[in-house]
């Protein structure tokens, strides 16, 4: 070993010297892209408080304080079988950075032979003058080479991978918080309905009940079998939602079971206990569009692609140069096997190699268009990622905005309504109204109270929805202007 590294040494300082003059590396040098102009904030953000700056909290479902969902959330992080499959991914993509990383040192190959030769008569002659005709032979050495990187071949193939690594990485930090997000949503669906199913129960009651009076003044003659009929067919239609609303309750169950590396049954047991649904921050800060694009795992992942992209254009490039290769060999040959090793059945060579494949221009250009058209479709790529996050910003402020006003509008209404339907069961006990104005009664609030439960879920959904594409939560924090400057001191 230490005389092939010596044999080497003699022609690498001259080579090295001849890299360090012309080994800058061929193709372009990444440069992230600039940002779009940006506002100082997102048109359809309503709330920009003056004192106020906001710190990113990524585990943005503890701001729902509900320690169930934070335990799923939690659960699903550690066992989802998405995110196996991508950490499998990073861990290819970092095996092969290694890879590319052994290109910058020599290569170490050993061999060992044996031979036997047996040559025909006429060759050695009738008098064997020329040597016996059968002649064994052994051999055994260790030789070494290694890509002498004057046009950055190797260099960009590196750039390249670890580009990779980091989209990789940003892949799996973009599929971490789409999970946590379908968890907290699916739970959201899952209390929502329970809540809409609480409703229908208590309406069911209240209906029946309704029912037995009927019967009860029908017999007294006091009531129709129209009334009847009509009271019979609300209840009914009543409890026809409960069965679609177990259903949906069991949907929910078996995804966050599939979320959290489950079976679907699994869960069922724990969830079946119905809980209300998480309260809504009150706020919740969307920073600034630049933060956003800074923070966001998928630009950085399109970041990262393109500068990979970029990388493998000066991969290409450097096939336009002849690839420059040093090597040496030591190693020992004998008749016998005894002698190898010995002092006398010593071999070596150096060798300097020359791969002049780059004289087939045709192709390598045809390569290095292929690999440009990979970074114009990298930097587009790049560029709509960027403008999808910011739409997909915008239309979740504006979707948590306007579902928290028809919230407050439903809210207000089911309460009117079950002032109305209680005003309704005195008058009609009291003999002021009839029957059909009761069930209208009922049947109003029913819609009115299922309507703002929906609405309700809806909301918390929207949440979720903005927290996943600021990719985080915000915790709000007020600072005094005074604050902030005794904090710099």
């Amino acid at each position: 070993m230490a005389e092939i590294r010596r044999l080497l040494s003699r022609h690498a300082v001259s080579m090295a010297c001849a890299s360090l003059i012309a080994g800058c590396a061929v193709g372009p040098d990444f440069q992230a892209p600039a940002l779009p102009e940006t506002g100082a904030h997102f048109v359809r953000d309503a709330s920009q408080p003056e004192l106020r700056h906001a710190v990113a909290d990524p585990a943005f479902w503890r701001q729902f304080h509900d320690a169930e969902l934070t335990r799923l959330v939690e659960q699903a992080l550690q066992a989802n079988q998405d995110l196996r499959q991508a950490m499998a991914r990073l861990d290819g993509a970092q095996a092969l950075l290694r890879q590319a990383r052994f290109d910058q040192i020599p290569t170490l190959t050993a061999s060992a032979a044996g031979t036997q030769q047996k040559r025909s008569e006429s060759e050695v002659g009738p008098s064997g003058a020329s040597g016996p005709r059968s002649q064994r032979s052994y051999s055994a050495g260790l030789q070494a080479s290694w890509e002498i990187d004057v046009f950055g071949r190797v260099r960009r193939n590196i750039e390249a991978h670890g580009a990779d690594l980091q989209a990789e990485a940003a892949d799996l930090a973009a599929l971490q918080l789409a999970i946590a997000a379908q968890v907290t949503a699916s739970y959201a669906d899952l209390r929502g309905w329970q809540q809409r199913l609480a409703l229908a129960h208590a309406n069911a009651d209240s209906q029946e009940q309704t029912l037995q009076l009927v019967q009860l003044r029908l017999a007294l003659g006091r009531d129709t079998h129209l009334d009847l009929a009509r009271t019979q067919a609300l209840l009914e239609a009543t409890r026809a939602r409960i069965p679609a609303l177990q259903a949906q309750i069991a949907v929910a169950q078996h995804r966050l079971a599939v979320l959290t590396g489950q079976q679907p049954g699994a869960l069922v047991a724990q969830l079946d206990m119905a809980a209300p649904l998480p309260a809504l921050p009150a706020v919740i800060d969307a920073g600034t569009p630049a933060d956003l694009l800074r923070r966001r795992p998928d630009v950085a992942a399109a970041e990262a692609r393109l500068h990979a992209a970029t990388a493998r254009i000066g991969v290409a490039t450097a096939d336009l140069f002849p690839r420059l290769s040093l090597g040496g060999l030591l190693g020992s040959t004998a008749l016998g096997s005894g002698s190898l090793f010995e002092g006398a059945s010593a071999t070596s060579r150096v060798f300097l190699g020359v791969d002049w494949s780059f004289l087939d221009v045709g192709r390598v250009r045809a390569r290095i268009a292929a690999s440009e058209a990979g970074g114009a479709a990298a930097l587009a790529g790049y560029q709509q990622t960027v403008l999808l996050a910011l739409e997909d910003t915008e239309n979740a402020l504006v979707r948590l905005q306007r579902t928290r006003e028809e919230d407050q509008h439903l809210a207000q209404a089911a309460a009117q309504r079950e002032l109305a339907e209680q005003l309704a069961q005195r008058r009609y006990q009291a003999g002021t109204i009839g029957l059909y104005e009761l069930l209208d009664a009922q049947r109003d609030l029913y819609a009115a109270q299922d309507a703002a439960a929906d609405s309700r879920t809806r909301g918390l959904r929207a949440a979720v929805g903005l927290y996943q594409a600021l990719a985080g939560g915000w915790q709000p924090q007020q600072v005094s202007t005074a604050a902030a400057v005794a904090s710099s001191k």
